[in-house]
């Protein structure tokens, strides 16, 4: 049977969107879980390689992808449960992060999810476990996740977690699926836990956001770009005010974000947090970046130079970090340079897992570190 006809009485998606994602035989948008569950099932019995798409603003992160099918999750963008009194969350993959934040600011809650969500998807910022910039105080995204359900390479439903946390047993799926870019499940729908907003809020410039780490206490982020560096102070009105003058900068009500990093290459300098300064320092000239100070994380963006990428690279693994390639404007770039660096130690185990969750290999073939 060929991949045509295999996939031939599947819900095909909109003509807007098969243009926009990779070239492929088939683009489909499936209309709920079954019929998930059967495409996937369908795609491991011909072989055909998938590429999972939500909003497409991660698919530069990993090796080049060719698929034979596209299966969207924009069909799948329902609130699924939320009880903000639990402070939990229950919401489909296709939803949009920018929706979803604001819905909850509308009853003084937030996911803590990334501030630039564009058309980013909940189910992309899980699968390649994207955090925003309030990761120093709230943790990353895997540590937020209390549920995830996932339909298999092989078409099997499959949830793991709990939404009340003492529930909670057996293998902790949905830190499997945060970061595994796809290949274990198309992501169905998530359990997040909730934070209340805070009743005030600060940015506040800050000459040396080392010196102002040790002075603050719990800062929101702590961020430094080529303008300046900033303190997010978020807490009641006095505590605020309070922080706010323990640093002594000019203070803008509220946060003020800075837009991502963008450029012709965009990458993800990760170093012991202790190292964020000296990061900063090796970047090359002209490139744009918004540095986490406290959180060991620095996204850059700038032209493409093989060799600042491999004395880069080299020295943050040599620090037991990595120099991650996010996206490029030309895919040759993938051809020229490891978007991932060198392979981690535990491959032989992330394959196994693989296989355990996709036995034909039909997910996201080759995107992951090693080509797999």
């Amino acid at each position: 049977m060929s991949v045509a006809d295999a996939f031939r009485s599947f819900t095909r998606a909109s003509a807007e969107l098969a243009a926009v994602v990779p070239p492929a035989e088939t683009v489909l948008a499936p209309s709920g879980v079954d019929e998930l569950a059967a495409v996937m099932q369908a795609a491991s019995d011909v072989r055909a390689r998938v590429l999972v798409w939500g909003g497409g603003t991660h698919q530069g992160i990993g090796h080049r992808v060719a698929p034979d099918i596209v299966v969207s999750t924009s069909a799948f963008d329902r609130v699924v449960a939320w009880e903000p009194d639990d402070l939990t969350l229950v919401v489909e993959a296709g939803a949009k992060v920018d929706t979803v934040e604001a819905m909850l600011a509308d009853r003084g809650q937030t996911a803590a999810l990334p501030e630039w969500g564009g058309p980013a998807t909940v189910g992309g910022i899980v699968a390649a476990a994207i955090s925003g910039y309030r990761r120093l105080r709230y943790g990353p995204t895997r540590d937020r996740l209390l549920e995830v359900t996932i339909v298999t390479g092989d078409g099997r439903v499959v949830r793991g977690g709990g939404r009340v946390v003492k529930n909670v047993t057996g293998y902790d799926l949905p830190r499997l699926v945060a970061g595994s870019f796809g290949s274990l499940g198309v992501v169905v729908s998530v359990c997040f836990k909730l934070w209340p907003l805070s009743g005030g809020s600060a940015t506040v410039a800050v000459d040396d956001p080392v010196r102002a780490a040790e002075t603050l206490f719990r800062p929101v982020a702590l961020l430094e770009t080529p303008d300046g560096a900033y303190a997010y102070l978020a807490g009641t009105e006095a505590e605020v005010r309070s922080e706010a003058e323990r640093v002594g900068g000019a203070v803008t009500e509220g946060f003020v974000w800075p837009d991502p990093p963008s450029g012709e290459t965009v990458w993800s300098l990760r170093v012991p947090p202790a190292l964020v300064p000296d990061g900063i320092g090796r970047l090359p000239a002209g490139w744009s970046f918004v540095a986490e100070h406290g959180v060991g994380h620095i996204r850059c963006a700038g032209r493409f130079d093989p060799e600042a990428v491999a004395e880069l690279r080299g020295w943050a693994e040599e620090m037991g970090g990595a120099f991650v390639l996010e996206d490029a404007d030309d895919d040759r770039i993938y051809e020229t340079v490891d978007p991932w660096g060198t392979p981690p130690t535990g491959l032989t185990l992330q394959r196994r897992l693989m296989a355990a969750f996709d036995p034909a290999h039909v997910l996201v073939p080759g995107r992951l570190p090693g080509g797999r």
